[in-house]
């Protein structure tokens, strides 16, 4: 009689798990949870204190933005002279950058008055009804043409060693960002030592990293 019995309750219950098993649609017992719904369970979750975070994330997370990285200081370079070494804290070399832009601004205006003026004066002198610019009557047509393609020479010198001189101060700053970071410490090492080889003994080159 129990046999009867836990025979039926078996025959029962897997029939009742297979209908429902077809009543719900397998899309819905698989389907993800929304993200809304998983943030939700998240938060409650750690309210609870059944999700905890490590300690240490934030300070990870503030070392890895905190981080000194040659594009950067490639990038403060560029977009302001001296403000890389700044950021790599190398001081000394604001004054000596702008420095030299100073100088290179003071012969970049220089020579492109001159050109301006000794071109001004060469053109005069090609007038046929003549001029009251008195370098005409300093010089001659000639001479004027000659100062003109000196100081336009100068001119176009300054502006090429201005450029130079803007992209090695980018140069150093991102060259010494990279040497910042670079390890130095003794577990990079060469050594040359005696050594055993299957020939017979001889030296052997032993890099550590």
């Amino acid at each position: 009689m129990r046999f009867f019995l836990w025979l039926l309750l078996f025959t029962g219950g897997a029939g009742l798990q297979t209908a429902l098993a077809q009543a719900v649609p397998d899309t819905l017992v698989n389907r993800p949870l929304p993200d809304s719904l998983r943030d939700r369970v998240r938060a409650d979750a750690q309210r609870s204190g059944e999700l905890t975070i490590p300690a240490d994330t934030f300070s990870t997370a503030r070392t890895v933005l905190n981080q000194h990285t040659p594009k950067r200081a490639a990038l403060y370079s560029a977009l302001l002279p001296g403000a890389g070494q700044y950021y790599n804290r190398q001081y000394w070399k604001i004054p000596i950058i702008y420095a030299g832009m100073g100088t290179s601004f003071y012969f970049l205006i220089s020579n492109t008055n001159d050109y301006r003026k000794y071109r001004t004066a060469y053109l005069a002198s090609l007038d046929p009804l003549g001029s009251d610019n008195p370098l005409t009557r300093t010089y001659t047509s000639a001479q004027l043409k000659t100062l003109q393609d000196a100081y336009r020479q100068n001119l176009d010198m300054t502006v090429l060693f201005t450029t130079l001189g803007f992209t090695l101060q980018v140069m150093d700053a991102l060259v010494f960002a990279h040497l910042k970071n670079f390890d130095v410490s003794r577990d990079l090492s060469i050594r040359v030592r005696p050594a055993l080889t299957p020939v017979g003994p001889g030296i052997a080159l032993a890099i550590r990293f």
